[in-house]
């Protein structure tokens, strides 16, 4: 690329940039809200949970035409693409930890008003390791750091092992008692979607790696 091209591009990256680093600020805090409405059961907060889903949407949207624009008009190459292609993944990844925090939002609503099956403890724990490698791997996709990246995606491990902890304590309650089968398949959906979420966090951990190595790999097997 001409001087003045690459400062085009670099300025078009930036912008790029921004935008996944709103998104995932957006992300990070439907997840918080989310938390926060199936501890309360609010169903005013889970449903604002649900209406904020459209913005981030939109900047999937967003994040995906610049990429595709910038594709088009600057002919990036070689590490240059790899950052384009990451971006656009890593957009998807976003898009779909909202929907897990929506998910969350919408099991609220068909709670209705009955009570929590049990107090909430490794739910929320569960949400604060997501919340902190989510904000840790845009850190690093940012960075390009790719051991960060690796350290993050073996994080993975602590919510799954958190998840099995909720399935096998809420499994043993409904088969002890049938008639909480309704309010722990509640909290279940509730644990499978925190478990999706981190999923999608080792997604970019992986992303990190290929931008920065030119290499996708599983990070997490």
């Amino acid at each position: 690329m001409s001087g003045g091209t690459r400062g085009a591009f670099d300025q078009k990256l930036i912008e790029i940039r921004d935008n996944i680093i709103r998104m995932g600020q957006l992300v990070d805090a439907a997840i918080e809200k989310s938390m926060a409405c199936l501890k309360r059961q609010d169903h005013n907060l889970a449903r604002q949970v649900i209406s904020d889903d459209t913005a981030i949407n939109n900047l999937r949207f967003t994040v995906e035409e610049e990429c595709l624009a910038v594709i088009a008009t600057q002919q990036p190459m070689a590490s240059d693409l790899r950052v384009i292609v990451a971006a656009m993944n890593l957009v998807n990844d976003l898009e779909r930890m909202a929907d897990h925090a929506t998910g969350i939002a919408k099991t609220v609503l068909r709670m209705g008003h009955e009570p929590l099956l049990k107090p909430l403890v490794d739910l929320p724990r569960m949400a604060d390791a997501a919340r902190d490698m989510l904000r840790r791997s845009l850190d690093a996709f940012l960075a390009r750091d790719t051991a960060a990246a690796h350290a993050i995606a073996g994080e993975d491990d602590q919510i799954d092992h958190l998840y099995k902890a909720i399935f096998d304590e809420l499994l043993a309650i409904m088969a002890r008692d049938p008639s909480t089968i309704q309010r722990g398949t509640y909290l279940l959906w509730c644990a499978h979607n925190l478990e999706r979420i981190g999923d999608r966090v080792t997604n970019i951990a992986e992303r990190v790696v290929f931008m920065t190595t030119g290499t996708m790999q599983e990070l997490n097997r």
